[in-house]
């Protein structure tokens, strides 16, 4: 492993060798070849118009690609996304227990918490799909979701379960069931993984925090110096050659928030966590920040990451907790998710 930047607390975090080749080749480039049918682009002008060139296709969107060999129509995906997004603002207003202890090992801590917070009413056929386990391989969450669609009953039109839960209740088939239980796994899993990863990733990169800085301020920095999302794939396309002959017909295009977030042309100290930038700055209309996607077609999350991952904070704040000083180094494996694995975190006065 390849070791890229220390923070202010000494703690330092260990890139994956190809992530690390990245920074260290390609930050501050504009365009530059990753093989013989791929090129990177990290140059905010041109990721500008590579984006706004054309919307993504179905099998370029993160979450609603093809399943099961059936493209999901927008209409379906706005369905699932406005029922998952109910299902948050009833956790949201869900009472915080006193005292709440969030300690331990994050991101996987966050995650089970949400999981409990938003879907602990939903069938365990169904929450058993949130386990990180099933990362590992889409083979072994498929089979997981093989063995949940087999078992006999299904849930009945109308049961206390979630809104995502409840548009599995009209699956009455075998396929039917494994085709709703993946699309409950799709829209599910990134609101519980990717807001526990964020607020892992914030806490390795910046705590303690001053009482002062606000949460909006340390999720923004911290999705800058780790983007959830660290990669855009757009396949190969005849726009893409009429904005830069440089790209050709045949090359797909690799937009990397990992490097125009980094890139000292964009910013101050861009290796450093300084959540105070952002009191002078628009997170919607920085060149080059793209946390939530481009302006031509916003992802759809981002209204259930920062209330969720807000409310984490505020509860971990209030408990005065930080990084085990024990540890000082932090690895960031090569995955769809950008975050840092297996952090400790501690209560206040632990």
């Amino acid at each position: 492993m390849s070791i890229s930047g220390t923070d202010r607390l000494a703690r330092t975090t260990v890139f994956t060798p190809r992530l690390d080749a990245l920074l260290r080749d390609h930050r501050g480039q504009d365009l530059f070849r990753l093989d013989d049918d791929t090129v990177g682009v990290a140059g905010p002008a041109l990721t500008d118009r590579i984006l706004a060139a054309r919307l993504a296709t179905d099998r370029e969107r993160p979450t609603f690609k093809p399943l099961q060999g059936r493209s999901i129509p927008r209409t379906e995906a706005s369905t699932v996304m406005q029922a998952i997004g109910r299902d948050v603002r009833a956790a949201l207003k869900k009472p915080v227990p006193g005292r709440l202890d969030l300690s331990g090992e994050w991101p996987h801590v966050g995650h089970v918490y949400l999981r409990d917070l938003i879907l602990g009413a939903d069938p365990y056929r169904l929450r058993i799909l949130m386990d990180r386990t099933l990362e590992l391989t889409p083979k072994l969450t498929w089979t997981v979701i093989a063995a949940g669609a087999a078992l006999p009953g299904r849930l009945r039109p109308g049961a206390p379960v979630t809104s995502l839960a409840g548009l599995t209740a009209n699956a009455a088939t075998y396929s039917e069931r494994r085709y709703a239980m993946g699309l409950y796994r799709r829209a599910a899993a990134p609101v519980c993984f990717t807001i526990s990863t964020l607020v892992a990733n914030a806490y390795w990169l910046g705590a303690p925090f001053d009482d002062e800085t606000p949460n909006e301020h340390i999720l923004y920095e911290s999705m800058r110096l780790l983007p959830p999302s660290w990669n855009l794939l757009r396949n190969a396309s005849p726009e893409y050659t009429a904005l830069d002959d440089r790209i050709g017909t045949g090359d797909d295009v690799l937009l990397l928030p990992l490097l125009s977030h980094r890139d000292p042309e964009l910013w101050d100290d861009p290796d450093e966590f300084r959540p105070g930038r952002w009191a002078a700055l628009d997170p919607d209309d920085h060149p080059g920040y793209l946390p939530f996607g481009h302006a031509s077609e916003r992802c759809w999350g981002r209204h259930m990451v920062m209330p969720l991952a807000g409310m984490l904070l505020d509860i971990l704040r209030a408990e005065g907790t930080t990084v085990d000083a024990r540890q000082t180094t932090a690895k960031v494996p090569l995955a769809g998710l950008l975050g840092v694995d297996k952090v400790r975190l501690v209560r206040g006065g632990a």
